[in-house]
């Protein structure tokens, strides 16, 4: 049993909250006083928070200052791809993990693309580098969705570079063989679409119907750079959007990464066809991206969720906040998104294949995120404007699947500082 001072119930903060779990479940929720032997959570416990975006061996890039754009980060990026084989993503990872955790986030869906050795070889097992990271999940204690990613060529009509090599399964086909090997423990295995630069449209198709077949959430990178649109169009006459949809790959099933250069029927495309949309703003600002039309994907119809991506940042209640500030910045007006809002956003366990987390009722994921109410940030602020405000490092307790990871503000079974800093430094140097 878990007891809360507050709890954000699916109709807003309630307190004196009592849950009971069996079996990783929420069995019972009601009011009163704490009984004997329940576990007290303080301050306003949320839902466990998604992160429904990550690239686990960007972190390693955290703190570049480098000027350029997109395209020359990307470089940078790929020295850090180039230098990780199963033993060093697997270390990397695990604090990657824990470091989310720590943050309130129960659900991850990794968006995984480095597949085989350099060169494009591969290993003895071929899912060796999904395998580290799977591990690494289970260690942290994080609930893994495996976006396996289908990257074919270089851009439009061009061959894969030297680094990109090690991405590719060689075609479709080649892809769907692979991926349908992989199976791990607790793991739920979605598919991504790299990008439309970097899948021709024909396997585009094949990978859209291997996720609809199977009923698992398909990824993809849309529309994150003007560049990307401009080739799109040169190359096949049509935004990245209507491609997409031309070749059966938007859809209730289908979460489009960025989608921040999008035109006007763009977004009627996706909100019309139910695409969910996550947004992953700190990222975007820091690689100079822009800002995307949140609001107007939302007024279209199409959910919103939020990701980490190259892990600028791991604080999900921050995208979530970013998304509002950076609205008022392009509108001039304030109040787009309520608290209760921003928290669907931040807890959009559904575009991660996992309709039963993120909200805290009888059947749900026992996953509980406590905040403390103590802290200079939070005096003084309500409890329903809790998720405008909050950040990280206001969480002070972590349950996932009713088992506890994070108590006082530490993970239990892991040194996040120092897992990320060996890890970083040994792939740095």
């Amino acid at each position: 049993m878990f007891w809360c001072e507050w709890a954000w119930l699916p109709g807003g903060p309630r307190q004196d909250v009592l849950f009971e779990v069996d079996g990783g479940r929420i069995t019972s929720v009601r009011s009163g006083e704490p009984p004997g032997g329940a576990r007290r959570l303080p301050g306003l416990v949320l839902p466990g928070l998604a992160n429904a975006h990550s690239h686990a061996f960007h972190r390693a890039l955290r703190g570049d200052t480098g000027r350029g754009t997109f395209w020359t980060w990307r470089e940078q990026m790929y020295r850090v791809a180039a230098k990780l084989d199963p033993d060093s993503y697997y270390q990397l990872a695990r604090g990657v993990y824990a470091e989310m955790v720590q943050a309130g986030i129960t659900g991850v869906g990794e968006f995984h693309y480095v597949h085989h050795a350099p060169g494009g070889s591969r290993y003895e097992d071929p899912n060796a580098m999904g395998h580290a990271l799977a591990q690494a999940a289970r260690d942290a204690g994080i609930r893994l969705t495996m976006l396996d990613t289908c990257y074919l060529t270089g851009g439009f009509g061009r061959e894969l570079d030297d680094v990109q090599r090690r991405f590719s399964d060689g075609d479709a086909t080649g892809w769907k063989e692979r991926v349908g090997t992989f199976t791990s423990d607790g793991v739920l295995v979605g598919a991504a679409v790299h990008s439309v630069r970097a899948v021709p449209a024909e396997a585009i198709e094949e990978v859209a119907g291997w996720a609809s077949d199977r009923k698992v959430p398909l990824h993809l990178h849309l529309s994150e750079q003007r560049a990307e649109n401009d080739a799109c169009l040169a190359a096949h006459g049509r935004t990245p959007s209507q491609l997409l949809a031309e070749r059966g790959a938007l859809g209730d099933n289908v979460t489009a990464v960025h989608a921040t250069h999008l035109a006007a029927g763009d977004v009627a495309l996706l909100g019309g066809s139910g695409t969910g949309v996550c947004l992953c703003p700190t990222t975007e600002a820091d690689l100079a991206d822009g800002i995307g039309p949140a609001g107007a994907l939302a007024v279209a119809g199409s959910p919103l969720s939020l990701g980490s991506d190259g892990h600028s940042v791991i604080d999900v209640l921050a995208e979530s906040q970013a998304v509002e500030s950076y609205q008022r910045l392009a509108t001039e007006t304030r109040g787009h998104h309520r608290p209760q809002e921003l928290l669907a956003m931040a807890t959009a366990h559904a575009s991660i294949g996992h309709p039963d987390a993120g909200r805290l009722e009888v059947g749900a994921r026992a996953d509980f995120v406590a905040i403390d109410l103590d802290t200079a940030r939070l005096a003084g602020v309500a409890p329903h404007a809790v998720p405008a405000v909050a950040r990280a490092d206001d969480v002070r307790e972590v349950i996932v699947d009713g088992r506890s990871v994070v108590v006082d503000g530490t993970h239990t079974a892991i040194d996040t500082a120092r897992e990320l800093r060996e890890s970083i430094t040994r792939l740095r140097t």
